[in-house]
């Protein structure tokens, strides 16, 4: 394919000059396409196999068809019709297999997301900047549990337990050098040079997340949106979303990451540190040394309050686009942590006679330290959200306003599967009699133990979800007889139908499933955290002794526990992986992680990067440019997310350039997914002020669609908005025009359906020129009386 046009020297896309037209504006209309989950190509969607790029790269582009290359040139042409474009952002969220690898930060995803959930708020701005706040600390933890997890296997399992038995050291030959026995007593041998030498995998795995953080954050965060600074006009839309800085978060982002960052490294180098300074503390220890590690104690708690202090900064600035960097702090505080990791492998790896590795390292405070924090802070979290629901109730808001809390929870629940499952399968790998080492923590036995009741848990909620679904079923097929009553009856037909009706409608479920799934999994996980701590022992070995029901089941769970959690997060990296090699997972799990994906990272760095921090700058751009350049209206026209993408970009435009937009929507997420998990980004308000800013919107929908659905607008603009449900499958039994069996299509191929075509046509004719806008006042075209009012499209 060509490239029609490039950027110009400033940055700003060239928008197509116009030819025509007294005033130097040609008037024509455009319509933009948006695809959605999954992508497509530019043929199918602009239905022509020869199409060109307008402007973009080979990561998101615009094209058109080549004979509309260069339609500005004949306005004369395109008066009866639009000039049709293709927006392709699909490269954004899918590419090489190397790009599965996004998935091991899943958890990080989750708690970012969990910033986004925050309920309504109105007037109570400190409480918006404490759930933030709180969130911001809960990604902190899973940090540090990540690193700490790392350091547990490196350090704990293979330097100091593994490395230091010689029945272990045996079975793995590669760890002869740092065996006291197999090595007579090497350099390396030394129980403080061997943590400082397996320190080299978590120090690591800290560099691998600051730069992949950093080259995305390149890539993505520093995209700049629209600079409405100079002089905006007054925007009555008051959503967030409106805001010039809202998708340009480099400042934060760039300030987490150096946090963060600081964090890991602190994290490690007190694993490293902590053991030697706790030899040197005992009675008859080298002074100096002992004064070098009280030192260097007193240092990693200054450096983890700065980072704590650092994080509870105020976060974005989206009230307006800032370039600014806090460079002295970005540059400074990793220095200052890695000049203190260095420090501790230095320290740690001091000789001192007589030291040996017995048992296992203490790492059991650690996570059981993590562990207690992230509880209070899920807690914390709940509590503030019920506090700002409270304040402007939304009936519609997931699990009544705690859908971030239980998100926040589920994402420590994943950190947790993911630290448990690594430590518990390198110890099962390296100690394979299960009687030389003692193992990991045994906090991390403990949660391990707990997966089997909470699965008891989830599948129980499944069977309820499949006895509703199943009753939907037989209510639906009522339905679906009433709606084609006079034509030939075809039971397998209709019960395929009502099925898919009925399992659509499982979406709106969704909330329940993770309030319970939370809630059980706070419960158990504070159980296993009491367990930990006050007997410190195994589930089996604390039941010991017990009756035998007891501890039979102590041992069941205890050991079926650690293999899920093991085969937990091997499939976890094995779906990861074909997500991105097999386009079937990638349109199965490509809703959640586009979702997940959709949103600024303004919680944790280290979490995937936002793709609208790109697409919806590019769209927000090429409209801007289009109204300005030619005078002329538009219609944006969304799938799926693309119509998330869509809604987004309109919001960025300036109030005079979003009332010469159109929004056609179709198996649209934005009220049936995101209004009900992200009530203060897309509740009934701001879904509701978008509908009366632009020019019109028409949004379709089908039952059978399990991720589209109506807008449900506040007032009298509801209706306005949604279409009547499309008939799905367009006929019931075979016609004149439809031969053979028509099928069911769900979310796709909204095109397919007669009404899609026929609210375009509409939409496209409130386009031209000479047809007067409606409803909106102050504007200088002329009203009618008739159309005057909300929801006239």
């Amino acid at each position: 394919m060509e490239q029609a046009q490039e950027r110009d020297g400033t940055g700003t896309p060239d928008a197509p000059g116009p030819r025509a037209g007294g005033d130097g504006r040609s008037g024509t209309a455009l319509e933009l396409l948006v695809h959605g989950v999954g992508g497509t190509t530019p043929a199918d969607m602009l239905d022509d196999p020869r199409t060109v790029r307008v402007t973009g790269d080979d990561i998101a582009a615009v094209f058109r068809r080549s004979e509309d290359a260069d339609a500005e040139s004949r306005p004369e042409d395109y008066r009866g019709r639009p000039v049709p474009e293709a927006y392709v952002w699909c490269n954004l969220t899918s590419g090489n297999g190397t790009r599965a690898l996004w998935l091991l930060l899943l958890p990080f995803m989750v708690v970012n997301l969990a910033h986004w959930m925050r309920p309504t708020a109105e007037g109570r701005t400190r409480t918006v900047r404490l759930y933030g706040l709180l969130v911001r600390l809960t990604g902190l933890t899973l940090t540090v549990l990540l690193v700490a997890a790392a350091c547990e296997v490196a350090l704990d399992l293979v330097a100091w337990q593994c490395a230091g038995t010689h029945a272990c050291a045996e079975r793995h030959s590669w760890l002869g050098f740092l065996s006291p026995v197999m090595s007579d007593g090497g350099w390396w041998s030394a129980p403080g040079r061997r943590l400082a030498l397996a320190a080299a995998v978590p120090a690591a795995l800290t560099g691998l997340l600051w730069y992949l953080s950093l080259r995305t954050w390149r890539a993505y965060e520093s995209q700049q949106p629209i600079d409405r600074a100079d002089g905006p006009e007054e925007d009555p839309a008051r959503n967030a979303l409106s805001r010039p800085g809202f998708w340009y978060g480099r400042r934060l982002v760039a300030r987490l990451r150096a946090a963060h960052t600081a964090a890991a490294l602190l994290t490690v180098a007190a694993a490293v540190g902590a053991p030697a300074a706790r030899f040197d503390r005992r009675a008859g220890g080298s002074v100096p040394l002992d004064t070098l590690g009280r030192i260097l104690t007193a240092a990693l708690a200054a450096g983890a309050v700065a980072v704590v202090a650092v994080v509870c900064r105020r976060g974005r600035s989206e009230g307006r686009l800032d370039r600014a960097l806090d460079e002295r702090l970005v540059r400074r505080l990793p220095l200052a942590a890695l000049l203190l990791f260095v420090g501790a492998l230095l320290y740690g790896g001091w000789a001192r006679p007589g030291w040996t590795s017995a048992g296992r390292l203490p790492g059991d405070m650690t996570f059981g330290g993590l562990a207690l924090a992230q509880g209070l802070l899920v807690i914390a979290l709940a509590v503030v959200a019920h506090l700002l629901h409270r304040s402007l109730p939304d009936a519609r808001a997931a699990i009544r306003g705690l859908g971030g809390p239980a998100v926040a929870m589920l994402a420590c629940a994943l950190g947790g599967v993911m630290s448990g499952g690594v430590s518990q399968r390198v110890s099962d790998w390296l100690d394979g009699t299960g009687t030389s080492l003692d193992g990991p923590p045994v906090l991390l036995t403990w949660q391990a133990s707990v997966i089997p009741p909470l699965l008891v848990v989830v599948l129980l909620m499944c069977a309820v979800l499949a006895r509703h679904t199943w009753r939907r079923v037989r209510t639906e097929r009522a339905a679906v007889e009433d709606d084609h009553a006079g034509e030939p009856g075809d039971p397998g037909r209709t019960r395929r139908i009502a099925f898919a009706r009925a399992t659509a409608g499982l979406t709106d479920r969704a909330p329940l499933l993770v309030a319970i799934t939370s809630a059980a999994t706070l419960l158990l996980g504070a159980g296993a955290l009491v367990g930990a701590m006050t007997t410190d022992r195994a589930p089996a070995d604390a039941a010991r002794g017990t009756h035998a029901a007891v501890h039979g089941a102590a041992q069941t769970a205890q050991a079926l526990g650690s293999w899920l959690i093991g085969l937990g997060f091997i499939l976890f990296v094995t779906w990861g992986r074909r997500a991105y090699k097999d386009a079937s997972a990638r349109r199965t799990i490509g809703i959640l992680w586009d979702v997940g994906t959709f949103w600024p990272r303004a919680a944790h760095p280290f979490a995937p990067p936002c793709y609208a921090e790109r697409a919806v700058p590019d769209l927000t751009w090429r409209m801007a440019t289009w109204t300005r350049a030619t005078g002329g209206r538009l219609v944006i026209s969304g799938h799926s997310q693309g119509s998330v993408l869509a809604a987004s970009a309109a919001w960025q435009l300036e109030p005079s350039a979003r009332r010469r937009v159109a929004l056609l929507t179709y198996g649209s997420p934005l009220e049936r997914l995101y209004g009900r998990w992200f009530p203060a980004h897309f509740g009934p308000a701001a879904l509701g002020s978008l509908h009366e800013e632009v020019d019109c919107w028409r949004n379709l929908y089908r039952r059978t669609d399990p991720i589209g659905g109506p807008m449900r607008l506040p007032g009298d603009s509801g209706p306005a908005v949604d279409r009547a449900p499309l008939q799905d499958p367009l006929t019931y039994g075979r016609t004149e025009l439809h031969p053979l069996p028509a099928p069911i299509l769900g979310h796709s191929d909204y095109q397919a359906d007669p009404a899609f075509a026929e609210e375009r046509r509409r939409l496209l004719a409130r386009l031209r020129p000479e047809v007067p806008a409606p409803r909106h006042t102050g504007r200088p075209e002329s009203v009618p009386a008739a159309d005057d009012g909300p929801g006239s499209c």
